[in-house]
């Protein structure tokens, strides 16, 4: 501890060290400079506009379906399903910030959680808990214990509640149904409070993992969300543009050039705004003053690195292994061998492993996510065959998962 204290003393006050320097040099740079923004906050995930342009279909659906609550009967459970950043979570959130406001004199709870972000099944139920008021240990109590904890809240004080579970695939691969089944049977344990689900997925074949008795009562009511277009995207972005930079500082070019980049690739609206905001980081950084096509690009290629790296560390450790045996294999190999080598890894770490069908099921999962190939090949006579490859950089896909520190003792 005393040769640490030392260090640092010695980092703090050494004046031939290039460090200081270089950090007075990049906070001169940021106090001199004149700042392109105005309102940066309009381009990150968690703002929701006022207006939500080239979704009103998908609003009046929503508010159609959770309307019942204003007169006091339960609305029916809802899943939305479309691929990331085509307005999902900012639409439901916009309808349910109106609808509470309409209910201002309280009788309604709405709770969101994001079930990746929550991580575990204990830590979804602990979050909606929480929101209701309910206390709920970091740990130690039964499933069970939690739900019979909020079921009681909810009947007690006669709420009306609605809960949203955003990527509610993310849950139910990961945990099975077993909460969704007692949530959406919950009616005759609440009354006369009532209690109902909305889900987002990107997952368009989520309901396939669902049991048939879930099913029937979850997805009562469905609304798809499709990709935007290169038009509608230029659009959201002009918008955001303007309110979010100082005129004239965003081109009109650059914000075609996001809304063409985005728009071809997926339609991913979140993706495009946060391609406009780090265009705009990196133009401040460098001391420009306007925003123009080549910072749009640099933003790019720095998105596409902090894409995969992102990827990878919200990846389950289960898939991480797997990924882990993949990248054994320099030019490829089959689903065979990667099962092989998959094994040997979770002795070595100390986890069960799965079966070699699920071990394919994640292998497809990842392939849709970009980061292995799993490409079918012909072997003539032998028939056909997958062959299977990373499509990380060694080096990233290395830094990245050595920062688990389950899987740190394999590199």
């Amino acid at each position: 501890m005393v040769g640490r204290r030392a260090y640092l003393t010695n980092v703090s006050t050494d004046n031939r060290s290039p460090l200081p320097d270089r950090i007075d040099s990049i906070f001169k740079r940021a106090r001199e400079g004149k700042a392109l923004f105005v309102n940066r906050n309009v381009l990150m995930p968690e703002y929701v506009p006022d207006r939500l342009p080239f979704r009103e279909n998908q609003i009046n659906t929503i508010a159609e379906v959770l309307s019942p609550v204003l007169h006091g009967s339960k609305p029916s459970n809802l899943l939305l399903y479309g691929k990331t950043g085509t307005g999902k979570t900012a639409v439901a959130r916009y309808v349910l910030s109106r609808l509470q406001a309409e209910l201002s004199k309280g009788g309604l709870t709405v709770s969101y959680v994001n079930t990746r972000i929550a991580g575990t099944e204990y830590r979804v139920l602990a979050e909606f808990a929480h929101s209701l008021g309910v206390s709920i240990p970091f740990t130690g109590l039964s499933i069970g214990e939690v739900m019979g904890r909020i079921f009681k809240e909810i009947q007690q004080k006669r709420i009306h509640s609605i809960f949203v579970m955003d990527e509610i695939d993310y849950l139910v691969k990961a945990y099975g149904d077993g909460v969704l089944y007692e949530f959406t049977r919950a009616s005759d344990r609440i009354s006369p409070a009532s209690l109902s689900l909305v889900g987002i997925s990107n997952d368009l074949k989520f309901k396939e993992e669902l049991d048939p008795r879930v099913l029937s009562s979850l997805g009562e009511e469905e609304t798809v969300f499709p990709p935007y277009t290169v038009e509608e995207l230029r659009e959201i972005l002009r918008e955001r543009a303007m309110i979010a930079f100082r005129k004239g500082v965003f081109s009109d070019s650059a914000v075609n050039l996001c809304a063409a980049m985005a728009g071809t690739e997926h339609g991913d609206a979140r993706r495009a705004v946060d391609l406009i905001r780090i265009a705009g980081e990196v133009a401040e950084r460098e001391g420009l003053q306007t925003v123009d096509d080549s910072c749009v690009k640099r933003a790019s290629e720095k998105m596409e690195h902090d894409r995969v790296e992102e990827a990878l560390r919200s990846l389950p450790l289960q898939n991480k292994i797997i990924l882990l045996a993949v990248s054994r294999f320099d030019t490829g190999t089959n689903t065979g061998e990667v099962y092989l080598a998959y094994n040997s890894l979770s002795k070595k770490i100390g986890t069960e492993a799965l079966t070699q069908r699920r071990v394919s099921g994640i292998l497809a999962e990842l392939d849709m996510l970009g980061l292995v190939e799993a490409a079918v090949v012909s072997k003539g006579r032998r028939g056909r065959t997958k062959r299977i490859r990373l499509l990380i950089p060694q080096d990233t896909f290395n830094k990245t998962l050595a920062e688990d520190p389950t899987l740190a003792a394999t590199f």
